[in-house]
């Protein structure tokens, strides 16, 4: 393989774990290190707090997984017959259900959650942020699987 090439990959290698990595980090940040303490507070702040998060969050989680997902893409295609190919069709896949997991789970309930009124929130409030948070669990480990099937891709 050419040098200029093998350049190339090794840089589109890099980029996409640092950026699969941090997705990683911030997804395991938010459900293991956010939730718990989140439950603890009374209606009105858990809400307050949870808008807050989502607000800041729906611009820098795609900002994230855009260039990793496209990264990921992009070495699958260019260095398809590298040993690693394996490894990278897993974390595609691991990728993949990510998205699903967000389109489906959790961001039209994110969506719905900054229209509610925190003074007098939805009667099924509680249900609907459950049913996020089990959403959450599936794309937060494929989140980490990506981060680690691509890190395998790359050895």
């Amino acid at each position: 393989m050419d040098r200029a090439v093998a350049d190339c990959i090794m840089n589109i290698e890099i980029t996409n774990l640092f950026f699969t990595g941090i997705l990683a980090g911030i997804e395991v940040a938010v459900h293991y290190g956010f939730h718990a303490p989140t439950v603890a507070l009374d209606t009105k702040a858990q809400i307050q707090l949870r808008q807050g998060v989502i607000r800041r969050l729906r611009w820098l989680v795609p900002a994230i997984f855009i260039p990793s997902a496209l990264t990921g893409i992009a070495l699958t295609v260019v260095d398809g017959h590298a040993p690693g190919l394996p490894f990278r069709l897993v974390a595609l896949g691991a990728v993949l259900v990510w998205i699903i997991v967000r389109i489906v789970g959790t961001v039209r309930i994110n969506s719905a959650t900054l229209e509610w009124n925190p003074e007098v929130p939805p009667e099924n409030w509680r249900q609907r942020i459950t049913t996020a948070e089990q959403f959450h669990i599936v794309g937060t480990w494929a989140a980490v699987l990506a981060f680690v099937f691509f890190l395998l891709g790359m050895t």
